[in-house]
């Protein structure tokens, strides 16, 4: 482990799979147990810092997000607003030396061949986050450019089961904060394929997407894991990726179901040890 002290924070990079995963903050804390005040200690914190997301050096997007694996958030970030769609649209990405926070900018550089609709991607970054789109018009957009998923995938039910301790035990940065969304992809016998942990949901589906995109494991005939809710972005995410299965320990929203049932995606909420709730298209799953 290796360790910078920025100020009066210390930042860990912490290293997972051979990559960077993510950074921590070493601050001071008073605990209070009891309603008493006990001694001053140290603490680590999940980082959280704006990444600005450039395309051909035209600023597209800003999201909060935990430093590492910028290149694989930025990716699929792309992807899944339908920016970019193979692996040879990218040509290079890079942080941006000249920039005011040159750590936080990254660029990505796309082949000359790529057309690139700035206006359609500013539009609906901005209906997203302000809920603009709702219902049938979200889905019938989504649909516009990712049409349904076509896949013959099956997984036991007992495969299933035992992803989220799977998802728990490779948290290694959740251990030292407890403060970080988790995402994983699975193939159908559940191994682990990759793990990305954030402070954002959603970043934490773009860095395994992102992965996928750039090792060239898309369409990924597999599973999604989420470490919360199953939300319609994180539908429309995997559906980009052509994930046929999205699962989720907690609860999914009603528009993410209406969602997985028209794209033709499993849906699987409150997936414990020995439980699940399957919401749409069942058939995907062997009891045995």
């Amino acid at each position: 482990m290796n360790a910078t002290r920025t100020g009066s924070s210390k930042q860990q990079k912490l290293s997972g799979n051979g990559a960077l995963a993510a950074a921590v903050s070493d601050t001071r804390m008073l605990p209070i147990r009891n309603r008493r005040a006990l001694k001053l200690r140290d603490d680590l914190l999940a980082v959280e810092e704006p990444l600005e997301i450039r395309v051909r050096g035209t600023s597209v997007a800003v999201t909060m997000r935990t430093p590492g694996h910028d290149d694989e958030l930025a990716a699929g970030f792309l992807l899944t607003e339908g920016l970019i769609r193979d692996r040879g649209d990218v040509t290079a990405i890079a942080h941006c030396p000249a920039a005011a926070q040159p750590n936080n900018t990254l660029n990505v550089h796309l082949a000359p061949s790529v057309e690139v609709d700035m206006a359609r991607l500013t539009r609906h970054v901005f209906a997203s986050s302000s809920c603009g789109l709702c219902g049938k018009a979200s889905i019938d957009s989504v649909h516009q450019h990712f049409p349904p998923v076509a896949s013959k995938a099956r997984v036991r039910a007992d495969v299933l089961v035992r992803l989220p301790d799977a998802l728990r035990r490779a948290q290694a940065t959740f251990d030292r904060t407890g403060g970080l969304h988790a995402a994983a992809l699975f193939d159908t016998r559940g191994r682990l394929i990759v793990l990305r942990e954030d402070v954002g949901r959603h970043n934490a589906v773009d860095k395994v997407i992102g992965h996928g995109f750039l090792q060239g494991l898309l369409p990924f005939d597999g599973i999604l894991l989420v470490s919360g809710r199953a939300s319609f972005e994180i539908l429309q995410k995997a559906l980009a990726a052509r994930v046929p299965m999205v699962c989720a320990v907690s609860a999914p929203s009603s528009l993410a179901v209406r969602f997985a049932d028209e794209s033709n995606q499993t849906l699987v909420g409150f997936l414990r040890r020995n439980r699940m709730n399957v919401y749409a298209h069942p058939e995907r799953i062997r009891n045995a």
